[in-house]
């Protein structure tokens, strides 16, 4: 009985030597496995955190390469821009070289030209009026002025288009403001009214002498040929006329409206001085009163562009 006993105990023991051993023995793997649990977590998270930036970085070299391509796309745009003008340039230079191989020079770009008139005037019919040959007082010496007569005059062209707008290339339309003075006697004879004293008083023929003169004031469109040439031919198709003669006429009536019809040509001397010639025709409707003042000039004039 004794001897089972110590069997017993010895058996237990040795269990309890085994489970000791046992637990000696895992202890260290089950501690090692939660290390490597935690190391894994830790590297995970260190690739996710690698990943998202990653995903960060193509994210914005996304954006870089398309800002890029932006500045190409405008790059590229500009370059065009630039190569354009370039281009236009050259053709602007080309043609002023072909202007000056075929003996012609740019014009001025002045947009205004003041010019000075004079020269040769002729009326239609010769003038009768209120102090003149008179029907109304057929008294007195009763002179009539000469039809010539000389002229001065001045004048503005303002320039509204170099190419007809866009219609005639090297063909300019200006505006022209024009006025001028015209003598056709001094010293005339005149009728009774005329006379000092009237010889509706009872006096004798004692005639004063009359001043002949005609006052007028243009506004027309003035067409120009050949806009980049020194020697430049005009015409003015029809504008407004306003005539003041003086004396007045027999009905003491002094202001005629008519038409302007006219055509010339202008040479550049140098840089904006101008020397040009013109002819030009007053046309009235009838007469004013009996006074015939339509007529004819032909002359010179100078010109400054500014």
């Amino acid at each position: 009985m004794k001897y089972f006993w110590q069997k017993e105990k010895l058996t237990a023991r040795c269990v309890a030597g085994s489970l000791l051993l046992t637990l000696t023995i895992a202890a260290p793997q089950v501690l090692a496995h939660d290390a490597a649990a935690q190391r894994i977590r830790q590297l995970e998270n260190k690739l996710q955190e690698i990943q998202n930036e990653l995903i960060r970085m193509k994210t914005e070299s996304v954006q870089t390469t398309r800002k890029v391509d932006q500045i190409q796309e405008t790059s590229s745009q500009t370059t065009k821009k630039v190569e354009q003008i370039q281009q236009t340039t050259q053709k602007v230079e080309q043609q002023q070289k072909t202007a000056m191989d075929a003996g012609l020079t740019e014009v001025s770009e002045k947009r205004t030209m003041l010019f000075f008139r004079g020269g040769f005037a002729r009326s239609d019919e010769h003038r009768n009026g209120a102090t003149l040959e008179s029907r109304v007082v057929p008294l007195g010496a009763q002179e009539q002025a000469d039809r010539n007569a000389w002229y001065v005059g001045a004048g503005f062209d303002f320039q509204l288009t170099r190419d007809t707008w866009g219609l005639l290339p090297k063909t300019e339309v200006d505006a022209e403001l024009m006025f001028e003075y015209k003598q056709f006697g001094h010293g005339v004879q005149g009728n009774a009214l005329a006379n000092e004293p009237s010889i509706l008083a009872g006096a004798p023929l004692n005639p004063r002498g009359v001043t002949v003169n005609q006052f007028t004031l243009t506004a027309a469109p003035k067409i120009k040929f050949l806009h980049f040439g020194r020697f430049r031919p005009w015409i003015i198709p029809g504008g407004l006329a306003i005539h003041v003669i003086s004396p007045p006429s027999e009905s003491v009536t002094y202001l005629e409206p008519g038409v302007m019809f006219a055509g010339g040509a202008e040479y550049r001397l140098w840089k904006d001085f101008f020397v040009g010639a013109d002819a030009r025709y007053q046309l009235t409707a009838g007469s004013l009163d009996g006074s015939k003042i339509g007529g004819l000039t032909v002359g010179g004039y100078l010109g400054i562009g500014f």
